[in-house]
């Protein structure tokens, strides 16, 4: 009898287990990027993993990955620094066809910043990315290439599809926007889920609540978050990333860039995985009697 229970119990369960998504996909192609990296260089590795539509934050723009590489040679060339970079954090959308991971990046083996990118799988079963950035957070203690990533837990809830999603989720940032315009600190805390990844350069990644509010310290006490200017859903609803310009003033100077951030739903509404500023590149002044 108590066969028959256990086989019954692992029948009930197998079309749970089986609908499980599983990040290492996404994983396995971030590292072939990677890999392709020190043959094909950044025109080459960046076209061939990613969509020409993917979105890049260069120059204090967001561009297109064809507008960015447009006529750029498809090797590594004489002289081109050499990138390396590995996930020690990832996950996956409860539909399975959406994820991210991110980690250190190194450049001629020195380490420099961190990496983060958006991953979606098309339609033939490749995965190819639709959104890369960086930041320069710090990469000191962070675990090394052949270690395997923290991975986020699925989510259990979902908005039922990607238009709703968005729209829930560009109703949350509006609300942030209006309260990091007084206190970015509270309103991101507000938000951040205990298992997400922060990124205030030049600090090293931040993760649970105690690291968010120190590392938020780092952060001007407020900014100006312009409306949602694009990203994208999974097919379930229930991972959201966006982008959009931010407006910020340090040591007296007023800058200009963009934020960047995951968002993952939770039974308590949604929470904020993962959060990038991108600070655009500080013009130099003009020349005397310009």
């Amino acid at each position: 009898m108590r066969t028959l229970v256990f086989a019954a119990v692992l029948l009930s369960a197998a079309p749970v287990l089986a609908q499980t998504p599983d990040a290492a996909p996404i994983v396995a192609a971030e590292r072939a990027f990677a890999a392709d990296f020190p043959a094909l260089g950044f025109g080459g590795s960046f076209q061939k993993w990613s969509r020409p539509d993917s979105i890049l934050i260069n120059g204090g723009q967001a561009q297109t990955v064809a507008a960015v590489f447009e006529g750029a040679p498809l090797t590594r060339q004489p002289g081109e620094p050499l990138i390396e970079w590995w996930p020690t954090f990832a996950g996956v959308a409860r539909s399975g066809e959406m994820g991210f991971t991110t980690g250190p990046a190194a450049r001629d083996q020195e380490g420099y910043g961190h990496y983060f990118t958006v991953w979606r799988r098309q339609a033939d079963g490749a995965w190819r990315w639709v959104y890369d950035g960086g930041s320069n957070a710090s990469p000191a203690g962070q675990p090394g290439p052949d270690s395997q990533p923290r991975l986020l837990p699925v989510a259990t809830v979902g908005s039922g599809s990607p238009e709703a999603a968005m729209a829930e989720v560009t109703a949350v940032e509006a609300d942030l926007a209006a309260a990091a315009a007084t206190d970015q600190k509270a309103a991101h805390l507000a938000v951040l889920a205990p298992e997400g990844r922060l990124y205030v350069a030049p600090l090293p990644p931040a993760e649970g609540p105690d690291a968010f509010a120190a590392a938020l310290d780092g952060w001007p006490a407020r900014f100006t978050f312009g409306v949602t200017e694009g990203g994208g859903a999974s097919d379930g609803g229930d991972m959201v990333w966006t982008y959009g310009r931010a407006g910020w003033t340090r040591e007296g100077q007023d800058r200009t860039g963009h934020y960047m951030r995951l968002w993952q739903k939770r039974p308590e509404g949604w929470r904020l995985i993962m959060a990038q500023l991108i600070p655009a590149p500080i013009a130099p002044p003009p020349p005397a009697g310009g």
